[in-house]
């Protein structure tokens, strides 16, 4: 059965970053442990879930303009520099930052699609491919941001690896409510009130956890409890609607940072080149010679004969 897999790529080559020492390393002494870890990650999740059809979707713009230019403190603490009248430049360990090119070139030799879009981030392409698949489809990610995304109906699942590859998540409707008893579909809603330090989002001031997803149970969203807000019979206390009067300007603003973009001209899964295929002639004879020519040991074996199993 078509399987569709979008991996939130950044998410997995930081985590590669970190989880594999860096002392496997290039003749040069370029470190490749990263390279290593992510191709590990694809052939193990496109093996075990299954995949048919893999997009990796790219960080074009790790913090978009617009979304800063709404809410200021948008990732401002992943800021390594702020140039005037230049871009924010995310914190990247240097071992990573020489890595990017080559996870490039690995991917394009084994023939997974790479998309990104201007001005936006992986989370958008992410949203904008798992709203608009036409069959099943895996979220693969460390982010909570894309739970929005879970979708039983339509069978879009998230595979969350926060807790590492030997602990993955599979988070369905029911997970979701489990862990914070919030639909997928209010679950924007419930980080605009909770707020989210990873991302720079302040929430509102006296709003938790606890409290955003009660007042979700009752009010069903942002728009209707802000509604509810403005109505003297709304049914809240008046310490709830002080809260959110004080928060009024960053509740204008939020959803339109904390809701993935889905509907991003992207190309079709076709023109994008996502069905999985064996890698054969040219391509694979260079894999394999830069297994040996850049240390990659047997991640590439594990690639190429994840791939292999496709057809």
């Amino acid at each position: 059965m078509p399987r569709l897999m979008l991996l939130d790529t950044a998410s997995l080559y930081f985590r590669a970053f970190y989880g594999v020492p860096d002392s496997i390393r290039r003749p040069d002494g370029t470190p490749v442990n990263a390279v290593r870890g992510l191709m590990d990650m694809i052939a193990r999740l496109t093996t075990d879930y299954e995949a048919t059809h893999v997009v990796a979707c790219w960080d074009n713009d790790w913090r978009p303009q617009w979304r800063v230019d709404l809410i200021p403190s948008y990732k401002s603490h992943r800021v390594a520099e702020i140039v005037a009248d230049g871009p924010d430049v995310e914190v990247v360990p240097d071992p990573l930052e020489a890595q990017i090119p080559m996870i490039r070139r690995v991917l394009a030799l084994a023939g997974i699609a790479v998309v990104g879009v201007d001005e936006h981030e992986a989370d958008d392409v992410v949203g904008t491919y798992a709203t608009q698949a036409r069959i099943p489809t895996d979220v693969v990610t460390g982010d909570r941001d894309l739970f929005q995304l879970v979708n039983d109906d339509r069978d879009v699942r998230v595979i969350y690896t926060a807790r590492g590859m030997k602990n993955l998540e599979v988070l369905t409707e029911v997970a979701v409510v489990g862990k914070y008893r919030v639909l997928p579909q209010q679950y924007a809603d419930f980080a605009t009130l909770r707020g989210d330090a990873s991302d720079g989002l302040p929430g509102v001031a006296g709003i938790g956890e606890k409290t955003a997803a009660s007042l979700l149970g009752e009010y069903g969203s942002l728009d209707a409890l802000l509604e509810a807000a403005e109505d003297p019979d709304g049914g809240l206390s008046a310490t709830v609607r002080a809260k959110l009067s004080a928060a009024a300007d960053y509740l204008k603003v939020a959803p339109a940072v904390v809701n993935v973009a889905r509907d991003l001209k992207v190309p079709t899964l076709e023109d994008a080149g996502a069905e999985l295929r064996p890698v054969a002639g040219e391509a694979r004879a260079e894999l394999e010679q830069l297994a040996v020519d850049w240390n990659l040991g047997g991640s590439v074996k594990r690639l190429l004969d994840a791939l292999d199993r496709v057809h």
